[in-house]
């Protein structure tokens, strides 16, 4: 059966962490059967870490405060989670129906695919998209 998306729900979700005036930080999108459709959003990233199971496969749209001594800016980055125990042919869907998130969420820096819950600590995260980010000026105020 062909994957199919919400794309009306995961786009509201998509919007709340786009916008400035919220504290959503992150949106988590989920396979209900074979429709892909919002799984929550809120403004803790742990709380987002503790939907990444085992046996779990999502996309989360997570907002991160990046930057330097110059400037402080909002990173967006699509992470897709695929767990440990999710078997073979659901790990191969997951490749081809990212396009149909991607279409949803189309603004973000970085794009990281994880299977490992070390590779989430929002250290790591925000340092690669520090590194995506172009121009560090840290550097100069040492």
């Amino acid at each position: 059966m062909a994957t199919r998306i919400d794309k009306d729900g995961c786009r509201d979700a998509y919007n709340l962490v786009r916008d400035d005036n919220s504290d959503i930080c992150w949106a988590s999108f989920k396979y209900e059967g074979s429709t892909i459709v919002p799984a929550g959003h809120g403004a803790d990233y742990e709380e987002f870490k503790s939907q990444c199971t085992d046996d779990a496969r999502l996309f989360g749209f997570v907002r991160i405060t990046t930057g330097d001594a110059m400037s402080k800016r909002a990173k967006f980055t699509l992470i897709t989670w695929i767990g440990e125990n999710v078997s073979g042919l659901q790990r191969a869907k997951i490749s081809t129906d990212k396009t149909m998130v991607k279409d949803v969420c189309q603004n973000f820096a970085k794009e990281f695919m994880v299977s490992d819950i070390r590779e989430l600590e929002l250290d790591y995260i925000r340092n690669e998209l520090k590194k995506a980010g172009g121009a560090n000026y840290d550097a100069q105020a040492e």
